[in-house]
């Protein structure tokens, strides 16, 4: 089997190629690990808001509770 000259140009750009798809690969990868770990940060956050507004609302609620107390007596 004879190389032509399109075997020699096809083997280092077929090498490029398999470089720039392992890099794109790897990229993608850690891409969707920031994704994801943003997206474990924000549920994080939004539970710890949640908290603190029930902790507030039971605030709240203490508070008018005494208000409405001092109010009978």
């Amino acid at each position: 089997m004879a190389i032509t000259p399109f075997v020699i140009f096809l083997i280092p750009i077929a090498g490029m190629l398999m470089v720039l798809g392992i890099v794109g690969i790897v990229f993608w990868y850690k891409a969707r690990e920031r994704e994801l770990q943003v997206h474990q940060d924000m549920r994080i956050r939004e539970m710890e808001h949640q908290r603190k507004m029930k902790e507030m609302e039971l605030e709240l609620e203490k508070t008018r509770s005494r208000q409405s107390a001092d109010k009978v007596v």
